[in-house]
């Protein structure tokens, strides 16, 4: 199996990347590390040499797996749109990624499934702070649309510091940054779980929980993680907000609430690290396990 991986850099002492070699190795497939800077497009696709690489023809792989996440690039868009065309197998594809990108959209998908989420506004500049505490409990979340790792969200505790975080954002971007207001769930304050989902199943799942008292529980900020058994309902959750939002590889964050959970967020390129450690699991080789069953036939 010849194998891309579409990624914003080529760190090979980057985590998932360094694993992601490792298990190629191990298996016999044939990796590459590629960015979309190195790629021209040419249409129309029926024309010869249609895609180059590095200036040049390239053949093209049986597989490819994005690993660029809220950080895909319009033009990175338009590459998996493009090898899709040509037939090349995508995990995830140009769709999911853009759902997943965008969380307002992915909380409006989840909603309309009727999937229990937090309540969301799209804040509109200037913002009220008096309709945000009519319609909201302090501390409240303000998140960007885009993000991951926890960067671009901050828990506003007051009304004060709502106005004091939201006149900051408009003077620094004229009002012109995308952000949402989100309940904050207590039962839920410095844990959620981060379940794992591959091809339609849940593979494993871990508890995350913050150091001291930060609010946010995510691994790359610090936060602890251990093996979190999966339930029915957590299973349920995670694979069917994947398949909404149009992901088959997907990370969802799941929060506590006194009635059950939450589903938070939706990542179309979940980290693994802290799964690996808490569970584990060999990620690499379960993604290319089941690449290989999904490509069976189609490889030469």
């Amino acid at each position: 199996m010849k194998l891309w991986i579409l990624t914003k850099k080529k760190n090979c002492r980057f985590y998932p990347q360094r694993r992601f070699i490792e298990e190629a190795e191990k298996m016999g497939i044939e990796l590459k590390t590629v960015v979309p800077e190195d790629f021209e497009i040419v249409e129309p696709m029926q024309e010869p040499n249609s895609i180059l690489y590095k200036h040049r023809p390239v053949e093209l792989p049986d597989c490819l797996l994005p690993r660029m996440g809220s950080g895909t690039t319009y033009f990175a868009l338009m590459l998996i749109r493009y090898l899709q065309r040509k037939g090349v197998f995508v995990l995830n594809d140009d769709t999911g990624i853009s759902n997943a990108k965008d969380k307002l959209q992915t909380i409006q998908k989840l909603s309309e499934a009727n999937i229990p989420i937090p309540k969301t506004i799209l804040a509109k500049f200037p913002i009220s702070t008096r309709f945000v505490q009519k319609e909201f409990k302090f501390p409240v979340i303000l998140k960007t649309i885009s993000g991951s790792q926890g960067k671009g969200v901050v828990l506003c505790e007051t009304k004060n510091s709502l106005e004091d975080i939201t006149k900051l954002i408009s003077k620094t971007a004229n009002g012109e940054n995308n952000i949402i207001i989100q309940e904050f769930i207590s039962e839920s304050r410095g844990k959620d779980i981060r379940v794992y989902v591959l091809g339609g199943r849940a593979i494993g799942a871990m508890l995350r929980t913050s150091r001291g008292d930060k609010f946010k529980a995510n691994f790359s900020s610090g936060g602890k993680v251990e093996n979190y058994p999966l339930n029915p309902e957590l299973e349920w959750l995670a694979v069917e907000s994947s398949r909404i939002v149009g992901l088959e590889l997907a990370g969802v964050d799941i929060l506590f609430d006194k009635n059950g959970y939450k589903v938070c967020e939706v990542n179309s390129n979940p980290g693994f690290k802290g799964l690996e450690k808490a569970t584990g699991l060999n990620i690499p080789q379960e993604i290319f396990n089941f690449l290989q069953v999904r490509l069976k036939g189609r490889i030469k």
